[in-house]
């Protein structure tokens, strides 16, 4: 174990917020995913927490959550300028829908993609930096204001996601997972009993949307997030890490 530096007036960030997780597992993580959010929003960080979505294939279950426990709440949108014109649809319908109030869009400023990309290849070039720019450090600058954040990442998602707690401890702030133990049937079946529409890239071979240029469709047994950076050893955008397969499980 480790030792305390006793001449820290505190225990360091991120040490706290390690214990701080660990705590929060132990009491609220086996909770069913509503009544997660729920707790989150209205009790745990009551007006100290985002939702972050990519209004993805999957994004409007945990969308539908939030807004069934507080459709106030802030929800961050990057707007990474590669988007699918489906997605940016997706997004605005959802919205209109699930009656949310305070969407919030990060990304790029036009001058330093135009300094960072001006030919619109650095994804192809160089993927880790275009998703820096693009997605990581926009959102760094979302979620200054927030003492956590609500993310909609599964286990069975893909082997580096099979460890994921429902509460982590990530940079200055706790990351919320409340669908982690969901399956693709519970998904499935919650967007049927509510009635939420699909992406329409689903129907089109897309289980997994992120950016048009690093984004292809999946064949019939892959993984779901098999066409993402499809070619690389590139499995996540980066504001997400992998978590180990042993974590939490």
């Amino acid at each position: 174990m480790p030792t305390l530096d006793l001449t820290r007036a505190r225990p360091a960030p991120l040490a706290a917020l390690s214990a701080e997780a660990a705590e929060l597992e132990r009491l609220h993580g086996s909770r069913e995913a509503a009544a997660l959010v729920e707790l989150a929003l209205g009790s745990l960080f009551a007006g100290r927490i985002a939702l972050v979505s990519s209004f993805g294939a999957e994004s409007a279950v945990l969308l539908h959550m939030a807004a069934e426990a507080d459709r106030h709440v802030p929800v961050i949108f990057v707007d990474t300028g590669r988007h699918f014109r489906e997605t940016l649809g997706y997004r605005d319908a959802l919205v209109t829908r699930l009656g949310l109030t305070d969407v919030r869009a990060g990304g790029p400023s036009a001058d330093e993609a135009r300094a960072r990309d001006p030919w619109l290849a650095l994804a192809e070039q160089d993927p880790d930096a275009c998703c820096g720019f693009r997605k990581v450090a926009p959102l760094a600058r979302a979620l200054e204001p927030f003492a956590a954040w609500m993310s909609g990442r599964k286990r069975f998602q893909a082997e580096t996601r099979s460890g994921l707690k429902v509460f982590e401890a990530e940079g200055t702030q706790i990351k919320v997972n409340p669908l982690a133990g969901w399956g693709a049937a519970e998904i499935a079946a919650y967007a049927e009993a509510h009635d939420l529409p699909p992406h329409p890239l689903v129907a089109e071979g897309y289980p997994s949307i992120g950016c048009a240029p690093c984004t292809s469709r999946v064949a019939a047994g892959e993984d779901a997030r098999a066409g993402r950076w499809r070619g690389t050893s590139k499995t996540e955008c980066g504001i997400h890490r992998p978590v180990a397969a042993t974590a939490g499980l």
